[in-house]
């Protein structure tokens, strides 16, 4: 009997979980059809190995002893979707170099983990008529369709940690601290570290915040007789002004101020407006790196092993979700041009006006 043959690539940024999904997928594949009947490819660097032929082999003792390992033992970059149908200056036709090299490895199914843009990737492959299953991987917790991602929940116990170190030495110096948080799009990760790190004021992108009111809440505090404000801001927030303009605008006019996101904007302009000292901390990419949680190790493994469900139930063309608490899936088509967005009326939103957390607006 014929090996089963699959390839697995790692693809966008990275997060905590991606060796544990690996190595859920792995084993569980293994288990499902027999070691000595599966052959798995790892491709290295994300898509950008599937277009150049980078990949080795892998033996079933590459899995072992990942589960706890932070980053991907396969590597990755990014590789936007929306350059992948266009030919550079290298000549390169990345959609057939990615279709020639599945067809020469012979490979009966590809994994791909990474999230929207990897996703949107993996539905153009699928619909090239490759076999291709998807894992939800992004701390920005943003795929449609899904419940949760993993390495949303690490990257919150992350920034968690970050707020609540920050408000020791806010109290300490009786400043205002403004910390940006990961998430250029969507909101979840600031949202959820800001209500568990016990932020006073959360600014994210689906609400465009009204300076004047940041600055409000925080002299109300001061006025309170509380020694200090702590404001969660997405790096992908803007104010009511920025929400008029494009996002080519926006970029444009905040390249003129020499800005990259608004928190800077943000500390300048509350201190401005309250005579009250303010700083920024940055966690950055501290928020994607070391070793997933618990529960991201967990989902990581319940992730792999229902792709190797997939793959045995010759079910391609989807990626796994976790809908109401069950592990299933979606057809890649119905979520790959999709991002889940914060609403309004989310139950997290109004959980944080219901304690009295300022959204700025």
């Amino acid at each position: 009997m014929a090996k089963h043959k699959i390839g697995i690539l790692t693809s966008g940024g990275d997060c905590p979980g991606l060796n544990a999904t690996i190595r859920g997928v792995a084993k569980a594949t293994y288990e499902a059809f027999g070691e000595d009947k599966v052959e798995i490819i790892g491709i290295h660097d994300g898509y950008h190995g599937l277009i150049h032929g980078d990949y080795k082999a892998m033996e079933p003792s590459d899995f072992s002893g990942i589960l706890t390992t932070g980053g991907t033992i396969l590597g990755t970059k990014r590789t936007p979707y929306k350059m992948m149908q266009i030919i550079e200056d290298d000549k390169v036709d990345k959609v057939k170099e990615m279709k020639d090299t599945y067809k020469n490895l012979k490979l009966d199914c590809l994994f791909t983990l990474g999230g929207n843009g990897t996703h949107k990737t993996a539905n153009m492959l699928s619909e090239e008529g490759l076999h291709v299953i998807g894992l939800p991987k992004t701390i920005d917790n943003d795929i449609f369709g899904t419940d949760v991602t993993f390495g949303f929940h690490t990257a919150v116990d992350i920034g968690t940690e970050v707020i609540d170190r920050i408000h020791t030495t806010a109290n300490s110096h009786s400043r205002i601290m403004v910390i940006e948080i990961m998430g250029n799009k969507a909101g979840w990760l600031t949202l959820y570290s800001g209500l568990a790190g016990g932020a006073d004021i959360i600014l994210i992108p689906e609400i465009p915040f009204d300076i004047a009111k940041v600055a409000k809440a925080c002299q109300r505090r001061a006025d309170a007789g509380k020694a200090f404000s702590i404001i969660a801001v997405a790096e992908g927030a803007f104010d009511i002004e920025e929400a008029k303009l494009k996002k080519k605008e926006r970029a444009k006019a905040r390249a003129e101020r020499g800005e990259v996101t608004a928190t800077a904007r943000i500390a300048k302009e509350v201190q401005a407006r309250t005579g009250l000292e303010t700083r920024t901390v940055i966690p950055g990419h501290i928020l994607r790196g070391g070793s997933p949680s618990a529960y991201d190790r967990i989902l990581a493994t319940q992730f792999g092993a229902h792709a190797a469900r997939l793959l045995k139930q010759e079910k391609f063309g989807y990626t796994v979700a976790m809908v109401d608490g069950n592990i299933t899936e979606n057809k890649l088509v119905d979520v790959a041009m999709k991002t889940k967005f914060v609403e309004e009326n989310d139950m997290m939103v109004l959980t944080a006006k219901d304690i009295g957390i300022s959204f700025g607006n």
